[in-house]
């Protein structure tokens, strides 16, 4: 699996099986996760989505098969030997009215706490007889808008922009219409204060505007390993 910042015009979404995983594996499977969640309790074997297989089908066209699965299956990436397949997520490139694009860090209440990356978060499947399409996906990519930055973005307005598949995992890129620095620190601010009106911590700790590419040198911490591409090109662009 190898596609790099493809733009995307068309996605061709189908469901595919897991899988089978031996007794062996399914057994070490489980002794990874275990420990895992032993010393993480905040993991959650909840519902994802998988990515089965990608694949360019033509010009601006994407072929993508999926797979149920729950966050247990990546501790196959553990596992000697095993074979895990690579998890599927959203994320949106939010651009300012100035030309600048916003990046966030993750707090340190998650998984991938000090981690700057785009606003987004893993496929979900899709539940009641509902299915996978691209609207789905613009839908789930404006939901993860809403929860991390407060923006409230409709899933229509959220354009496919590029895909990435590499280093085990498969993202979605979408495109916001661009809104004013005023506007998302606001969002921001209100949305951080209504998760701990609620008693829960923020998702994200803090946003950056960048101006520049060359700015990402300047973010300390981890750096989610699509974002300086997604980033570069989004300057490329221009």
């Amino acid at each position: 699996m190898g596609v790099d910042l493809f733009d995307v015009e068309r996605l061709l979404l189908t469901e595919a099986a897991e899988p089978p995983l031996s007794a062996q594996d399914a057994a070490a499977r489980d002794r990874v996760w275990d420990r895992a969640v032993k010393a993480n309790p905040a993991l959650f074997d909840g519902p994802a989505v998988a990515c089965g297989e990608l694949e360019r089908a033509g010009p601006g066209v994407l072929r993508l098969s999926w797979v149920r699965v729950t966050y247990r299956h990546y501790a196959l990436r553990r596992v000697p030997g095993a074979t895990a397949l690579p998890s599927l997520f959203v994320n949106v490139v939010q651009p300012t009215d100035d030309g600048r694009v916003l990046v966030v860090r993750m707090s340190p209440s998650t998984t991938a706490l000090g981690r700057w990356q785009l606003p987004g978060g893993s496929v979900e499947p899709p539940q009641d007889g509902a299915v996978l399409d691209e609207a789905a996906l613009a839908g789930q990519a404006a939901r993860e808008l809403g929860e991390e930055l407060g923006v409230a973005a409709a899933a229509e307005d959220l354009e496919l922009w590029v895909a990435r598949g590499e280093n085990g995992s498969v993202g979605l890129t979408y495109l916001a219409p661009a809104l004013p620095e005023v506007a998302l620190r606001a969002h921001f601010s209100a949305a951080a204060a209504a998760e701990r009106s609620q008693g829960r911590d923020p998702e994200l700790d803090a946003i950056v505007l960048l101006g520049s590419p060359d700015e990402l040198a300047g973010l300390d911490g981890r750096h989610a390993d699509y974002l300086a591409p997604i980033v570069r090109r989004f300057f490329e662009q221009g």
